[in-house]
Order: structure tokens, then sequence, then C-alpha cells
């Protein structure tokens, strides 16, 4: 099974996410913070790794930047999934690295057409 690791700080946003995640039939694994990220990331490597921007500690576009510069985590896709949605953050987060910029809210279609063209 497909795996994504979700980093979000919001419970309620972490469950939505996963919802609709899961009714594509992928696995789900969230964590609320950046150190956590990394501690998954050590035991098991996702298939996609969407993340918030606004965490606890170190933000989604710190992570981005070490993930995507990391051998070890370079070639997996991350989507940054966030409520700061200007260009300068969409711009910021390409330049890291990202695979992706999803707005919030997230409209549940738009995340699994996006998850799913990252996974081929």
């Amino acid at each position: 099974m497909r795996t994504v690791l979700i980093v979000e700080d919001s419970l309620l946003q972490a469950q939505l996410l996963t919802r609709y995640l899961q009714q594509a039939g992928l696995g789900v694994v969230s964590v609320t913070s950046g150190e956590e990220a990394q501690d998954k990331l050590t035991k098991h490597k996702p298939d996609l790794i969407i993340l918030d921007v606004i965490l606890p500690g170190q933000s989604g576009f710190e992570l981005c930047r070490e993930l995507k510069t990391d051998p070890c985590t370079s070639q997996i896709p991350v989507v940054i999934c966030s409520t700061k949605n200007t260009e300068i953050d969409k711009m910021w987060g390409n330049m890291l690295g990202a695979d992706a910029y999803l707005p919030k809210p997230v409209d549940r279609l738009e995340l699994i057409q996006l998850v799913e063209q990252l996974m081929k």
C-alpha cells in the first residue's frame, strides 16, 4: 500500500486530510512537527509527504529544504499544504524544492488528483 506522511499540527486538518487519502485507498501516517517527521522518516519512507508551513519549532519550508537536500529523502514528492497562499509563499516553496503547493481549505478531488499524479 502506498503511504502518505502528513506533517500537520492542526488535529482537525490532519483528520480531514487522512480521511480524504484513506478514502482514496492510501495509507496515512500523521505527525504534528518536523521533529516527529524526521523520526518517522528514519524508520519508514513514505511515497509522498504533505507539509503544513506553520509548525511548532521548525517550519514546513525549512523541513522541505532539508528533505530535498538529503539524498535519502530527496526523491520523495513533497506537497506544501497551507493557509499561507500568496504568490511569494508558492515561489518560496518551489525554490525550496516542493513538488506542489496546495492551498487550504483543501478540495478533496484536487488533493487526490495531485497525490496520484505525483506518486506515478
